[in-house]
């Protein structure tokens, strides 16, 4: 009987396309291409609008305006030109036809967002981001089939939204604009943001350094704002003190109609300019005023004084490892700081053996038992075998290491299971389990429903269904952690390529080592019961760890995308599972069912993707033992350890195993709860089910590239990270050191 061929080339086909499916979305919002470009794309942070006003339409000389319109959810915001101590600014990239170009984003004058000791510059509530498009005197209209005329302008945005935490998003925008005809709808929108933009002053402003502070001196300005409160806002970046210039530690003045102001530069400053551009902003509007801000060219006299060296900037939260220096009064910890590769090595080698007992891995080496068994007394097929599955593991496990560092590389930010926060490999997975469940269930054999040829091909080539088999394991092994994997692959990705591939490939050799010992120790083997009708018992019920693992997996998706999302996949896996029952059937009835189901799986397949890959998350049910956890944020860790109380960090992902295993066992347990309570522990949850930049950047200041990860900071104390298999005796140790 053929068991899984079908599985075995799903497997394979899935890892591929799973390191795929990772290259573009560096982003945590799924966005429409570019061959689905739209108007306006939402999420469930920011409603995204491509508009345009061109009151003349499209000629050489005419005002034609594009732009960005962001409207933003309460508390979120996005940023300006010059984000300030963290994040980044929007980005547009234009495709235009021959003829047409885009100037730069006219900025509207920002707001100053405090984040703890930090300042940034952006927007709340909504902003568009207008750009002047420019016709030469040579553009030719293109003309449609039905005679009129119209310039297709395309846009790829991409823009950074946060909250307490920072969602980097993107989305491709199409719209055509009559050559002839005016567009004119969006015409108080542009309005709003020419007036929001500041007023560019005849006079150029004059930067004197003077020792680590700059004396600023404006002229020009109007004679209505004499005397009152300005605020200033360098376009310059990394040059002065953002926190200072928000209110503290600078000075203003007037002398006349001459303002100045004096305010610190930077700690770290990364810039020596010439000239600074500045905006200077009214402080306290009133009625009638207008303009708002004004933008004047500084001449910089003076020597600036030596830099000091450059520090990371914060791109996505406020600097980690500063906070983590704050709140603790000692650096992140670095666990393998005077560790060895070869103890590295090891660790790495112990974890990938103790994945074999992880449930993830359980049942795929169940099946390879069973087929271990009917190659009973065949010492040579026996040691063919396990080299082939050894090759699977270790080729498929390299494969998907490499994947992730080259991505890393790239400036993504990724950690080990990183294709698990993809909603469109989770559906995969939850397929291709199905399909398995299925024949292990015996509801179709892969023989049955190919040719001969293909049909033989298992006796031909056995040792492709064990190297698949290897394969299959790995895929299925990402969403487990077992002990010693966690730091061993945190340290991984702090090395160079070559030693951080030779700890992966120590991970795959401990994955395959039972299997391997299996097919070169005779006495293992003998260990094995002899081939008979139990192996038909055994794979009927393997079928059902594979039909626990599809739910799991669209509880998985449900958290991802919601409850749409999740019915969506059930349909679809339902009308799956009807297409292979019908390649059981012989004669006309199996070509005509066979027919109907494969369109239904087709026309399901195109219609739902948007359901899995935009879908809601799920919302968390009320007056649940959850309600006690809060989420995570550097900020709000930094915020609860400064008032002095101790902060418990569940860093955590829907698709990890372990983790929900810990919860279960260990976070869940009353006596732990009881305890938490007494040491009046704040509990946070670091959720990673969807790719979060600052989670990972927090993962790997903490030498760690997945989860889970337990933390506990403690005001004035180094914090202390957990074992991956928490233990309430563990915790309890760890608490009571409060």
């Amino acid at each position: 009987m053929l068991i899984s061929t079908l599985r075995k080339g799903f497997a394979l086909s899935l890892l591929l396309a799973a390191g795929a499916a990772a290259l573009p979305p560096l982003a945590h919002a799924q966005l429409p291409t570019q061959a689905q470009a739209q108007p306006v794309v939402s999420t469930p942070r920011v409603r995204a609008e491509l508009m345009a006003y061109a009151p003349d339409g499209v000629a050489p000389g005419a005002k034609i305006w594009v732009g960005l319109q962001l409207q933003h959810q309460p508390q979120w915001h996005t940023y300006w030109k010059n984000a300030g101590d963290s994040g980044l600014p929007t980005e547009l990239n234009w495709t235009l036809p021959a003829g047409v170009s885009a100037g730069d984003i006219a900025w509207p004058t920002p707001h100053k967002i405090p984040v703890g000791t930090l300042a940034n510059f952006g927007y709340e509530n909504t902003v568009l981001l207008p750009v002047q498009l420019t016709v030469s005197p040579e553009f030719k209209p293109p003309v449609s089939f039905t005679g009129g005329s119209d310039v297709d302008v395309r846009l790829k945005a991409t823009w950074l939204v946060c909250k307490q935490e920072c969602i980097p998003e993107e989305g491709n925008f199409s719209l055509k604009l009559p050559v002839q005809g005016a567009t004119a709808l969006n015409r108080p929108a542009f309005e709003t943001a020419f007036e929001a933009a500041p007023a560019e002053l005849s006079q150029p402003a004059q930067i004197a350094i003077e020792g680590q502070q700059l004396k600023l001196r404006v002229d020009g300005l109007p004679a209505s704002v004499q005397g009152r409160t300005l605020e200033l806002f360098p376009e310059t970046g990394e040059v002065v003190h953002n926190a200072a210039v928000s209110g503290r530690d600078w000075k203003q003045s007037w002398q006349g109609d001459t303002w100045t102001a004096t305010y610190p530069l930077a700690e770290q400053r990364s810039a020596s300019p010439d000239t600074m551009p500045v905006v200077l902003a009214l402080a306290d509007p009133k009625a009638g005023d207008k303009p708002l801000a004004w933008r004047a060219e500084a001449k910089v006299s003076g020597t600036w004084p030596a830099n000091a060296a450059p520090a990371a900037r914060a791109e996505v939260s406020p600097a980690l490892q500063a906070a983590l220096a704050e709140n603790a009064g000692a650096p992140a910890p670095t666990p393998f700081a005077a560790s060895s590769l070869a103890v590295a090595l090891v660790g790495a080698l112990l974890g990938g053996l103790l994945l074999n007992l992880m449930p993830c891995v359980f049942p795929v080496l169940a099946i390879k038992v069973l087929g271990f068994a009917r190659q009973s007394g065949d010492h040579g097929s026996h040691r063919r075998a396990a080299l082939a599955y050894t090759a699977g593991v270790m080729i498929s496990l390299l494969a998907l290491a490499g994947a992730m560092l080259a991505l890393r590389a790239a400036g993504a930010q990724l950690g080990w299971g990183f294709q698990l926060q993809s909603p469109v490999v989770v559906a995969g997975l939850a397929a291709l389990f199905t399909l398995i469940g299925l024949n292990l269930a015996g509801v179709f054999e892969f023989g049955r429903m190919a040719p001969a040829s293909l049909g033989g091909a298992q006796s031909r080539r056995p040792l492709v269904n064990d190297f698949l088999s290897g394969v299959l394991a790995v895929v299925i092994a990402s969403p487990c952690t077992a002990p010693f994997m966690g730091a061993s692959l945190g340290f991984a990705i702090t090395l160079p390529a070559p030693q951080a591939m030779l700890l992966f490939a120590a991970l795959g050799f401990g994955l395959a080592l039972p299997y391997l010992l299996a097919g070169f120790v005779p006495a293992v083997a003998r260990l094995l019961p002899r081939p008979g009708a139990w192996m038909r018992t055994l794979q009927r019920l393997l079928a059902f760890p594979m039909f626990g693992t599809v739910a799991w997996l669209v509880w998985v998706l449900g958290q991802q995308s919601g409850i749409d999302g999740a019915g969506a996949l059930l349909a679809l896996l339902v009308c799956l599972a009807a297409l292979a029952w019908a390649f059981t059937l012989r004669g006309r009835s199996r070509v005509v069912i066979a027919s109907i189901f494969a369109v239904c799986t087709v026309a399901l397949a195109s219609s739902i993707g948007p359901n899995i890959v935009q879908g809601a998350p799920a919302v968390a049910s009320a007056a649940s033992p959850q309600d006690r956890w809060q989420p995570w944020s550097s900020q709000r860790v930094a915020e609860l350890t400064a008032e002095g109380r101790p902060v418990f960090v569940d860093f955590t992902a829907a698709w990890c195993v372990t983790c929900q295993y810990n919860k279960k066992a260990t976070l869940g347990d009353a006596e732990v709860l009881a305890q938490f309570q007494a040491k009046n522990v704040a509990l946070l949850r670091a959720d990673w089910t969807r790719r979060d930049q600052a989670i990972t950047a927090a993962l790997a200041a903490l030498g760690r590239s997945g989860v889970p990860v337990y933390v506990l900071h403690a005001p004035g104390k180094a914090p202390v990270v957990l074992s991956e298999i928490l233990r309430k005796d563990e915790l309890g140790a760890a608490l009571s050191g409060l």
